[in-house]
């Protein structure tokens, strides 16, 4: 770790960089933002950046660190708590085998880590500790947020003790802690059980003590488990799916069971509530995107999908045809339910259909919102690689940055799918746009290798590779922040030997 003159003097060379026009400094900051975005930053915004890329919420905090446990110290404690978050379970057991009284006397820490005989002794000493902020969560949070129980499930015992102390010394079962700055939208321990770290015991431990199942979050993500306890335990508990997207969101990967559960539980087929998406999606319109098949199809028409209702200009038959769903289609003709296509719905259906267009070129300018980013929307879909080339052959735009700034290379990458990255890759895409979470190519491709749904049958480290090759710059701190162990020690490895790569900060 660099002293903290080094990093005043890293915050300086920043800023120069910065306003000079350096292409990579604008990527720092356009990853680690200020809060109040005027048009000249001041020096306490480049600190920040440099702050936050050393692990640390603020500048504030990391000189508080530095002067009361050390800089070194601090950072590593930092480091451990991303890594128990974030479920790095070998970071966590490197930084502890390194350092064993690296969370001594941190309350919120014991909690996550299980450490009963510590978390007991505290409370015994001061009781208000179950109810202090430690850092924005209270220790609740913390113990719910963590995903060490998938390193240690023989610790279950001592994590569910430690829930029923703090829960004696006035924890609250629906705490949470705001999920932006100044929101009143919280994440909840019972989300952090469930939806974040994947911990059916304590979870049912949380509504078994009145954890509100309605939290907003945790319905929605129970639906990306892989499988369906989360999700069965928050119906039994009372969960409404109305609002939540969770039936959308569970069409995403095509389970229909988990559809049928959620129907069962009195979900509107074409919920118009609201919820976590900016605009609701119609149930067929989502099953024709996401190339759902048949019995997902035949199950939401039974439930009484509207089969003629238009979403961003387009009945859910054009929608079928021009993602290329061909079992929506058929059904919806079966049903006597066939629209006429718009012109360029019918350009679209042929490229779906197999065409390739000549003389008669997509014009982006012309289609309809819902197609926009229709090559974002397939490209992760099983067999889509040959459509996508059409749809790229024809005009259609290739590094549209969607909603939340990602492009389609960037998604290839998360995904985890080296061959379509390597067609994107041969177009020639920005390879420095930095996405709205603050990822570049790189980053988020090792943040998919952590979070893709699919990780496990996916190859994130081929995928690294590939754009390594191709000349990004690798972040001096980015093996030490990957939660992969593989990919961790990949990029390690490719530091040492191409030291001309690498750069000090940036989005690690």
């Amino acid at each position: 770790m660099k002293s903290l003159d080094q990093l005043r003097r890293d915050a300086k060379a920043l800023r120069r960089a910065y306003e000079a026009g350096d292409r990579y400094a604008r990527a720092r900051i356009e990853a680690h933002p200020p809060r109040d975005r005027r048009a000249v930053l001041k020096h306490a915004d480049f600190l920040h950046v440099i702050a936050v890329e050393n692990s640390f919420g603020s500048w504030p905090q990391l000189v508080w660190a530095s002067e009361t446990v050390g800089l070194d110290r601090a950072a590593r404690q930092q480091r451990l708590k991303v890594a128990i978050a974030h479920g790095q379970n070998w970071v966590t057991e490197r930084l502890l085998a390194e350092t064993p009284d690296l969370a001594d006397d941190l309350f919120g820490l014991q909690c996550a880590l299980y450490d009963r005989a510590s978390v007991e002794a505290a409370l015994d000493e001061n009781p208000s500790l179950a109810t202090r902020e430690f850092g924005p969560r209270r220790p609740i949070v913390h113990l719910a947020f963590s995903k060490y129980i998938h390193a240690r499930p023989d610790l279950k015992a001592d994590m569910l003790a430690i829930a029923e102390m703090l829960l004696a010394n006035g924890a609250d079962v629906n705490d949470g802690y705001a999920a932006e700055t100044g929101s009143d939208h919280k994440f909840s321990a019972l989300y952090g059980a469930i939806g974040h770290a994947n911990n059916m015991e304590l979870g049912r431990w949380l509504l078994e003590n009145g954890a509100d199942p309605n939290d907003g979050e945790s319905l929605y993500h129970a639906t990306e488990l892989g499988h369906h306890d989360g999700l069965r335990m928050l119906l039994d508990a009372g969960a409404d799916p109305n609002g939540t997207n969770a039936l959308l969101r569970a069409m995403d990967f095509g389970d229909v069971e988990a559809v049928r559960m959620l129907l069962d539980a009195g979900a509107l087929v074409d919920d118009t509530s609201g919820g976590k998406l900016p605009s609701v999606i119609p149930a067929l319109h989502q099953a024709a995107r996401r190339m759902c098949g048949r019995e997902m199809i035949e199950l939401l028409l039974d439930a009484g999908a509207d089969p003629v209702r238009r979403f961003e200009g387009m009945t859910p038959y054009a929608y079928a045809r021009v993602f290329g769903n061909g079992d929506l289609a058929e059904a919806l003709e079966h049903r006597g339910h066939a629209t006429s296509l718009s012109p360029v719905e019918e350009r679209l259906a042929r490229v779906a259909d197999g065409a390739v267009l000549t003389g008669d070129w997509i014009d982006p300018e012309t289609l309809p919102d819902a197609c926009r980013n229709m090559i974002r929307m397939i490209l992760h879909l099983p067999g889509k690689l040959p459509h996508v080339r059409r749809l790229v052959d024809s005009g259609m735009e290739f590094d549209r940055p969607d909603a939340d700034g990602l492009t389609p290379v960037q998604v290839a990458g998360w995904e985890g799918l080296p061959d379509v990255l390597a067609y994107f890759l041969s177009l020639s895409p920005d390879m420095s746009h930095v996405n709205g979470f603050g990822g570049t190519l790189l980053t988020t491709i090792i943040h998919g290798s952590e979070n893709a749904p699919d990780r496990k049958e996916r190859d994130h480290l081929t995928c690294v590779e590939m754009v390594l090759r191709e000349g990004v710059a690798l972040p001096r701190r980015a093996p030490d922040l990957a939660g992969d162990k593989v990919i961790a020690a990949f990029l390690a490895d490719w530091a040492e030997a191409h030291p001309g790569q690498v750069v000090d900060g940036g989005p690690a």
